[in-house]
Parts: structure tokens; sequence; C-alpha cells
């Protein structure tokens, strides 16, 4: 039977690679997977330095269990240009920094010590997707995501391919495509068991066949009680693939889900039922170790999307993205937009050739996830390229006929060969470019965009982002302005039918090159800051829920009556799925419904306090004494919702939060830190800009630097387990508060 095990502990790393020494041990830095080559500070830094070769060792001993098996490692992603040597010969090489890879093994191995070595280079070769122009987002080298050591029978279940079919009929069917690996060529007889599982790990149904190394596929039909994988419901199964033959046995399990999904040009349908997608672009990327997450970071920012943001959609931006990532969009219901490698630039036909295989590679790794609704095969907003393009989609269709296909493009009248026409949007803003004389357009009508004569299936892919980048600490009629955008293309999606939804740019800032972004090599495009703390506009995606799921009421406001250009706080949007939001400042009472006359067609308009909500006394009181304010949310005439700022805002609390508790110690763990400057009502002080110290006691390590300053009242870090189980001691200081602390516990 086969094992997989993680390959992720003791590593040794150096800068630099020479093939001559790819079969010598050379000292280095002792490393644990996933690792980023150069980690890098917050901003400010020279990209390039990360871009060069690197080299990762280790030592693989003999072991008994080796003889007479397959014996491979598996690399879940390297970035980039990778080549793994085995006792100084080169066994594989891999150019794709997204994709997984396996260096076999057997027949290589020599009894005692093994050694292994990993050329990564970090340099954007031109001969690479996405690299050969300028990309907005950086692609950090290293070993960044897990490494297996892969033992199985010389004869073993390759990939699984599951297909599902009369999804919204009472009785279900199901296809298990099961190809076999069989590198010795060796010739075999055996039988293979299909198994239907639920999540209880219950037998739906079996059904045996004899191979003889063919591919097989088996049929399951008549399936009953079977439920739906949907948004609200995600129900997971799985198909169990048991081999057995004369060179022994293999077991090899995919997940799955029943359900439809299918872009029309009257809108997204699941399951057969209409739903307008909210979402967001989501880069794969952290503050200083740049992609080398691992699992928890990836599954918790799967959550920030679905539970924080109230998200049901995510474009993996601009490449294939974690199976952690993916494997918990299934598990919460959370749907994905993935794509293949590629920013603006096409490159010769080798450099396609290659993002060709990317398509391939994309989808035979995930055809199986019911998260994933259409595969993005076009170079994100490059230019028209026919013969590149009709081959991407013709090879996405020939892999996988389930799902349509989109491409992104920015450009209007595009040609269109995929399946559904995904546009970036960015209108918005054009109004303000020197001799535009236009109005304030959130989206293009659909055919004003395609240039033809009838609706198609459609979706915006990107809107706002580099149109408007606005930080967490900045000016707060920025920041309203921020929010209005996403507002108003939001209110422009759901009410045009022909619009399958809209995906925003973006749900976090974001590290860049030093030609994009503010000029500090980071992207403020994010609804969220680096860290993941939400500014005001996180509020209308999160506004967007139902009231059952989570009462929002969020007033966009510091409440400091000289902090906009003209004074005072007028016009008031409070993002809140409320019926009614209810004022209350010194003598005045204002209590009001959403703004129904500006955003029609949201699920749930903010609530607008301006000057249409007050006579001229009422006005009047917003005078020269500056008062605390009280909101009060009410659902159905009943309060569920209060929240109080005051006018004198003061340092009062230093507040510490982490996403988690424990620590899983073996998979050298990590866990999110936030840590806020409070005033006397709990709010943030968004100009607070000292410094917090960071102490760690324990069996973890602190990713960053120990001293970091608040942006926006906030600061954050990652706490990383050290691989030893204990209780975890953390200590956080700053001169205006009492120290704080967290205690935490790896296991």
């Amino acid at each position: 039977m086969r094992s997989v095990v993680a390959f992720n502990e003791s590593w040794t790393f150096h800068d630099g690679f020479s093939s001559e020494n790819a079969g010598r041990l050379r000292e280095g830095q002792p490393v644990t997977l996933p690792h980023t080559a150069v980690e890098l500070p917050f901003n400010y830094f020279d990209e390039k330095s990360y871009q060069r070769a690197f080299t990762y060792q280790k030592v693989l001993n003999w072991d008994e269990t080796f003889a007479g098996r397959e014996v491979s490692l598996v690399f879940d992603a390297a970035m980039a240009d990778a080549v793994v040597y085995l006792n100084g010969e080169q066994i594989v090489a891999h150019k794709d920094g997204y994709t997984p890879f396996e260096a076999r093994l057997t027949g290589r191995l020599r009894h005692g010590e093994n050694l292994i070595t990993v050329k990564i280079d970090g340099s954007e070769n031109p001969e690479i997707p996405p690299f050969g122009g300028r990309i907005d987002y950086l692609t950090y080298a290293g070993i960044y995501r897990d490494v297996w050591l892969k033992l199985a029978a010389p004869v073993s279940v390759a990939n699984i391919k599951v297909e599902t079919d009369n999804v919204l009929a009472d009785r279900k069917s199901a296809t298990v495509r099961c190809d076999f690996a069989n590198p010795q060529n060796l010739d075999f007889k055996g039988k293979v068991t299909v198994t239907l599982r639920d999540a209880a790990g219950t037998a739906l149904a079996s059904r045996q066949v004899e191979t003889r190394g063919e591919t097989v596929t088996l049929a399951f039909s008549d399936l009953s009680g079977i439920s739906l994988w949907d948004i609200d419901n995600p129900v997971l199964y799985s198909a169990e693939v048991d081999l057995a033959t004369d060179h022994g046995t293999d077991r090899h399990v995919a997940s799955f889900g029943f359900r439809t999904a299918s872009f029309t040009a009257e809108g997204f349908l699941l399951n057969g039922r209409k739903l307008k997608l909210r979402g967001l672009n989501r880069h794969q990327a952290f503050p200083y170790v740049g992609y080398a997450m691992g699992r928890s970071a990836q599954e918790r920012d799967a959550e920030i999307m679905k539970r924080t943001l109230k998200c049901n959609i995510v474009r993996t931006s601009h490449y294939p993205q974690s199976k952690w990532f993916l494997d918990h969009c299934d598990r919460i219901g959370l749907l994905v937009f993935e794509e293949i490698p590629g920013w603006q630039h096409i490159g010769d036909e080798e450099w396609q050739q290659e993002s060709i295989r990317n398509v391939r590679r994309m989808i035979e790794r995930d055809w199986n996830h019911p998260s994933i609704v259409i595969w993005g095969v076009r170079i994100n907003e490059s230019q028209d390229s026919h013969d590149f393009y009709a081959e991407t989609n013709r090879l996405a269709r020939e892999l996988d006929p389930t799902r349509q296909t989109g491409g992104v493009r920015y450009i209007t009248e595009s040609e269109m060969l995929e399946d559904v026409y995904t546009m970036n949007d960015f209108i918005l803003g054009n109004e303000e470019l020197p001799g535009v004389n236009r109005p304030r357009t959130p989206l293009r009508p659909q055919q004003e965009n395609t240039g033809l004569s009838r609706d198609v299936p459609y979706l915006i892919t990107e809107f706002g982002g580099h149109m408007y980048p606005t930080k967490i600490y900045d000016q707060e009629q920025r920041q309203d302005e921020h929010v209005r955008r996403h507002l108003d293309v939001l209110n422009a999606a759901y009410g045009d039918p022909s619009i399958s939804g809209a995906i925003g740019w973006c749900m976090f800032d974001y590290n860049t090159h030093s030609d994009f972004g503010s000029g500090d090599r980071i992207c403020y495009h994010g609804v969220m800051d680096m860290f993941r703390e939400p500014k005001f506009a996180a509020y209308v995606y999160a506004s967007q829920c139902e009231p059952s799921e989570e009462i929002v009421m969020k007033p966009v406001t510091i409440w400091a009556r000289g902090e906009r250009n003209i004074g005072g706080a007028l016009p008031l949007l409070v993002l809140t799925n409320c019926d009614e939001v209810e004022l209350r400042y010194g003598s005045l009472t204002k209590r009001l419904g959403p703004d129904r006359e500006t955003f029609p067609h949201l699920p749930h308009a903010p609530v607008v306090f301006d000057h249409r909500s007050f006579t001229q006394d009422e006005l009047g009181v917003w005078g020269m004494e500056w008062e605390d304010v009280h909101f009060t949310g009410y659902i159905g005439g009943k309060v569920v919702a209060e929240q109080r700022m005051v006018a004198n805002p003061l340092p009062t609390t230093l507040q510490v939060e982490a996403d988690a508790d424990t620590l899983r110690a073996g998979e050298r763990d990590t866990v999110r830190v936030i840590v806020r400057a409070l005033d006397q009502a709990g709010s943030r002080l968004p100009f607070l800009n000292e410094a917090i110290t960071i102490k760690v006691d324990g069996p973890a390590k602190l990713v960053g630097p120990e001293t970091v300053a608040f942006q926006g009242g906030t600061a954050g870090f990652w706490l990383q387990a050290t691989g030893e189980a204990g209780v975890v001691e953390l200590g956080v200081s700053s001169p205006r508060f009492a120290k704080q602390g967290l205690r935490l516990t790896a296991k």
C-alpha cells in the first residue's frame, strides 16, 4: 500500500548553485519547508535580492521499505526553474513555479546515505510564464510548498477523475476514471475496485473491474440519497480506488461533490439556481516570507474570504494556488475561478507551449474540486492571440468538458474564444483622466465591452484596485470614496441580470515590483491590509450577508471633526444589513433606513446620513461642541447592534488576538496574531504610529522583525511552531500601553 509522508524537515540551504557540487553535501543554513529563499522587509526592499540561484539539500537514508517499491519525491511547488539531483545525477527539471512535479528515485537509490540536491532559480527567466514582461506581483524564490516522500507499488494509481451527471435528478450518476502509473513498463493484470463514500466513510456504491494496464472508467448510476455540494451546504464525497496487481496493491482517494455550475447569458446558475457572484481576487503572498506559508495560513485566507468578507467566489490571481487553500474552499463552500500563470505578456512559441502545459498541469491537479467553477486559460490582461488561445481552450475542454473556460482581458471587443467573457472593467475612475468627458460610470454595458450584438455569459473579474489605491491609515474622506466605488460596482452588477457577478481587486494589499504600486514595493489595492486587517471597504462585502448569518453595522468614520476636507462627518455611510440605523449625537437623534435611492440593487444598501437627512435646525446641532456619537442597529424594530465612538479618543487598550490558541508542532504550523491600539470605546486609533516589541518564549518563532510599527492603529505578525510540543508565551509591549500577553500551545 502506498505511503506519502512529509519530507519537509532537516534541509540545508545556501546561496548559489553549481552542478559540479550537486553530489556533495555543503554546509548551509538548516531550514524547514515551506521556505522562502530571502526573507524580505515589509516594504522598501530590492526585489532583485531573490532573483538568483539557491541550493537546497537533504540526506535520504536507505530504508528496507524502499525495496521493490516506487520511490519518489513530490514537490507541491517550487519557485522556479527547479532541477532535482540524486547523488549528483539530474533526475527531473520543472520550470513552472506553481504546479507540482515528481522526482522518481527508483533504481538510483543506494544503500546508506543518498543526497538530494535541489536547484532553485529565482531569476525572472523570460522563457517561463509569467516572465518576459513586467508583472505586478512578486514571485518569491524557494521551495515554498510542501515536499512529500512517496512510496508506492511498481504499478499504482496515478490520478483519478470524477464526473457527475443527472445531478439535479433524484437518482444521480457518476463516472470514475482511473489512470495508472507504470514507469517500469511492466506487464500486469489486476483488479480495480472503486468505492464511493460519504463524508462519514459509509460506502454508497462499489464496483470492480479487471485491467491489463489500460485506463479504466467505471460508471455508477441510480445513486440515491445524495446531497448536493452548495455554498451553504458543501457536502463532499470520496472516490476510493483500490488497485491489486501481481506487483502489489495501491489505494488512492479523491474527494468530489455533486453540483452543476453554469455561466449563461442570463447569469450564473449553481445547481440550477441563479446566484449573483460577489468576490475578490487573492494573491498567495504574505509579509516577509512571500509565498512560503503552510496549511493553516492558506486555510485561514479561505476562511477570511468566506466568513469575514462574506464572499461567495475567489479568483486565484494570477496562477494556481495551494492545494490547502483549494481543499478548504471545497469544505466551506467558497467558489473558485482558477487560472494559469501570467500577466499581460505573451512570450515566444516555446513560452506559449509551456503555458499550454500549465493548462494541463492545473486541470489535472484540480479537476475534482467542486469549488472550482471555471478555468482561466488566457494570460491575465493580455492582447488577443488567436492560435495560442484556441489551443488553451481546446485542451481545457478536452481535459475537462464539465467546466466552462474564461479568459481575463481588459481590452474591449476582444476575440471571444472562451465560454465566458471575463472582463476587468476599470471604467470607474477613468472619468478623472485628462481629456475624458464622461459621467461616473461603475461598469460599461456588456455589449460595449464585448463588441457583440448579443449578450453572452459574462463575468467581471477585476474592478477598483489600482484605480483608487487606499491605505488603512488614509484620510477618512479617501476611505469613504474607496467604499463608495466598491458599492457602486457591486450595485451595478446586481442590477444587471446579464452579469454573472463581480470579483473586486483585491482581497488584501500585496508586495510588488518597484515600478508598480506606491513606490515602496506595496500595492495598496486591497480591502484589507497585508496582515488581513479590514479597511472600511471590507465591510462593503461583509454587509451583504443576511443578518441570520451575522449582523453587520460599520460606520465609515473615525469620528473626528477635522479629518475631512471641509470638516465634520457628513455625508456619513453606515455599512449594514440592518433595517434601520439610529444616530444619536448630543440632542440630535436621527433614524434612517437603507439608501435605496442611490443603491437600489444591493442586497443590503448602506444607511447614509447626509444633508438630505436633516433639517436646517438639525444641521445646526453639528456645531462648535464635538461630542460622542452612538449608532444603534434595528431589525424588525428590535435593537440588534450598538456602537459608541468618542469625541476625545485616547490610547486605552492594547488588544492582542491570535487566530488560534494551538499550533500543530509537527507541521511547523503558523498562526496569525493581530495587535490593535484601541481607544476607550474600543475603536482603533488610526494615526497612532508607535512601535510594539514582540517577545516569544517556547517552541515557536516569530515570522518577521521583533519591533514593528502600528499602521492604521494595527500591526500583525505570524508565529511558527519550531517542531517541539509545549507552551508558547507571547508578550507584546508598547510605551503607551500595559504589556499584553497570550499563551498558546504547540502540540
